[in-house]
C-alpha cells in the first residue's frame, strides 16, 4: 500500500508524468484566460454600465478575495483527497459562471459571476502544484512547473486575442462564451488522469506519522516561506493591476482602439511571459542544483531588472505605442521568471502531504494582500488623479483626457513595488537553505523513530 493509503489508479488512462502535466497545463491556460477577459474587455464594459475605474477594479478584486477564501481549505483538500477529481469540478464551476458572465443583465449580475469564477479556480494551482510536486524529482520541478506556469501568459495572450478580435467585431460577451465551453471538457479529460502516490518524488522527505501533524503550524514556522508570501503578496499586486488596466491604459493614454489595444496586450503581457517563464524555470532549475538560494537570486534579480525597464515604458510619450511594446515587454518578460523560481522553492521547503495547504496558504495572504488590492487601488488612484487633473483644467465634466491622466499617474506605482518586492526574495534567500535541511533532518528524525517503534507494533 502506498503512503497515506494511496493507491495507484491502475484504470486511469493518462499516466505519464508529462502526459499529466500537458493537460494541467490546458487547464491553466484557460483559468488564465477566463479570469483575464474582464481586464480585456474593461473599456466596453465601463461604457455599458458607466462605471467608475473603483468599479472595474473591484471585479477583480471580488474575484481574488474569493479565490482566496475558498483556497484555503480547497488547499486541505488537495492533501487528501483525489487531486484530478478536485481539479475537474473546478474547472466545471469556473466554466459555468464565465458562461454566465456572458448572460449578465447589469454590474450586479457579471460581479456575483466573477464571484463562481473565483470559488472554481481555487482549486487549480494548490491540487495541481501538489500534482506536479509528486510527478517530477526536484532537479526538474522548476521546469516542470514553468511548463505549468506558462499557461498564465498564454492564457493572457489568448484573453487579448479573443477580447480583440472578437469582442471588438460581436461585443463583450461573445469571449466569455467562447473561453467557457473548453474548460467543461478539460474538466472530463483529468478525470482519466493518475493520482500519484503522496512523496513519490521525494520519498527522503517523508517520515513517520509525526510529519502528518501540526502541518499547519510547521508551515508558519518555516521563515521562507514567510518570505515567499510577502514576495507574493507585492508581485501579484503589480501583476493584477497590469492586467486590469493595461487595454484601458494603451486605448486612453496612446489612443489605440478595442482591437489594437488588446493586440499589444497580447505580445506586451502574453506573449513575452512564455520566454521568461521557460527561461526562468531551465536556469532555476541549474542554479538550484549548484546552490539552494539559486532560485530565489534569479528571481530577485528579475525583478531588479524589470522594475527600471516599466518605469522607462511609463514615461514613453502618449503615440509612441512601438517603444512602449518594447519596454513594456521587456519589464513583464523579466516579472514572470518570478512564477518559475518561487513556485519551485515552496514545493522544495514543505513536505510532501503538506504542499496544497502549503500553496493554499501562499495564495491566500498574497491575493487577500496583493492581488485583490492591485486593481482596486490603482483604480482609486487613477479617479484620483483625473479629478485633480479635472480641477487644475477647471473644468466641470470629467473629460477622457483626465481620465487618461489619471490612469497614466496611477500606474507609477507598479514599478516601485516591484524595487520593493527584489529586497523581500533576497531576504529569502537567506533561509531557505537552512529551511531545506531543517526539512531533511525533521524527516530523518520522524523516520528513525518509526524505525524504532515498528518492532513493538509488528
Amino acid at each position: 500500500m502506498a503512503p497515506d493509503g494511496l493507491l495507484y489508479n491502475r484504470r486511469a488512462m493518462i499516466k505519464r508524468p508529462w502526459s499529466i502535466l500537458s493537460v494541467l497545463f490546458l487547464i491553466n491556460l484557460l483559468n488564465f484566460l477566463d479570469r483575464q477577459l474582464p481586464g480585456a474587455l474593461a473599456e466596453p464594459i465601463r461604457r455599458e454600465f458607466a462605471l467608475s475605474d473603483t468599479a472595474l477594479g473591484l471585479l477583480s478584486t471580488v474575484f481574488t478575495l474569493m479565490y482566496a477564501a475558498a483556497g484555503l481549505p480547497l488547499g486541505f483538500v488537495a492533501d487528501r483527497w483525489h487531486r484530478p477529481r478536485l481539479i475537474a469540478a473546478g474547472a466545471s464551476i469556473w466554466s459555468f459562471f464565465t458562461l454566465a458572465g456572458a448572460l449578465a443583465s447589469s454590474y450586479g449580475v457579471l460581479f456575483a459571476a466573477r464571484i463562481g469564477v473565483g470559488i472554481g479556480e481555487a482549486s487549480c494551482s494548490p491540487a495541481a502544484q501538489s500534482l506536479i510536486g509528486d510527478l517530477f524529482p526536484q532537479r526538474q520541478r522548476a521546469r516542470a512547473m514553468a511548463a505549468f506556469m506558462v499557461g498564465l501568459p498564454l492564457g493572457i495572450f489568448l484573453s487579448y486575442v479573443l477580447g480583440g478580435q472578437i469582442g471588438s467585431r460581436y461585443g463583450w460577451r461573445a469571449p466569455l462564451i467562447v473561453a467557457g465551453v473548453p474548460g467543461l471538457l478539460l474538466a472530463g479529460l483529468i478525470l482519466f488522469a493518475q493520482e500519484p502516490v503522496r512523496g513519490a518524488a521525494d520519498p527522503h522527505l517523508i517520515g513517520g506519522e509525526g510529519s502528518q501533524r501540526s502541518q499547519f503550524g510547521t508551515l508558519l514556522r518555516t521563515p521562507t516561506l514567510w518570505w515567499i508570501i510577502a514576495s507574493g503578496a507585492l508581485h501579484n499586486f503589480n501583476m493584477y493591476a497590469v492586467s486590469a488596466f493595461l487595454t484601458p491604459f494603451l486605448q486612453r493614454f496612446h489612443g489605440l482602439g478595442l482591437k489594437e489595444a488588446n493586440n499589444v496586450s497580447a505580445v506586451a503581457l502574453g506573449a513575452v511571459g512564455v520566454v521568461g517563464m521557460l527561461a526562468g524555470g531551465w536556469i532555476a532549475d541549474r542554479l538550484g542544483i549548484r546552490r539552494a538560494e539559486g532560485r530565489i537570486l534569479l528571481a530577485a534579480a528579475a525583478m531588479v531588472g524589470g522594475a527600471p525597464l516599466m518605469y522607462l515604458a511609463l514615461k514613453v510619450p502618449s503615440g509612441e505605442v512601438l517603444p512602449f511594446m518594447v519596454l513594456m515587454g521587456a519589464s513583464l518578460m523579466l516579472l514572470y521568471v518570478y512564477y518559475a523560481t518561487v513556485y519551485a522553492a515552496i514545493q522544495d521547503i514543505v513536505d510532501p502531504r503538506s504542499r496544497g495547504l502549503a500553496v493554499a496558504l501562499y495564495f491566500f495572504a498574497m491575493y487577500v494582500l496583493g492581488a485583490s488590492a492591485g486593481p482596486v487601488t490603482t483604480g482609486w488612484l487613477s479617479d484620483h488623479f483625473a479629478r485633480e487633473a479635472m480641477f487644475s483644467a477647471r473644468s466641470a465634466e470629467m473629460l477622457e483626457t483626465f481620465k487618461a491622466a489619471g490612469l497614466h499617474a496611477a500606474m507609477f506605482i507598479i514599478p516601485l513595488i516591484a524595487g520593493v518586492c527584489a529586497l523581500v526574495l533576497y531576504a529569502g534567500s537567506r533561509t531557505v537553505a537552512r529551511d531545506i535541511e531543517r526539512l531533511r533532518s525533521r524527516s530523518a528524525a520522524n523516520t528513525g523513530a518509526a524505525a524504532l517503534q515498528s518492532p513493538a507494533t509488528g
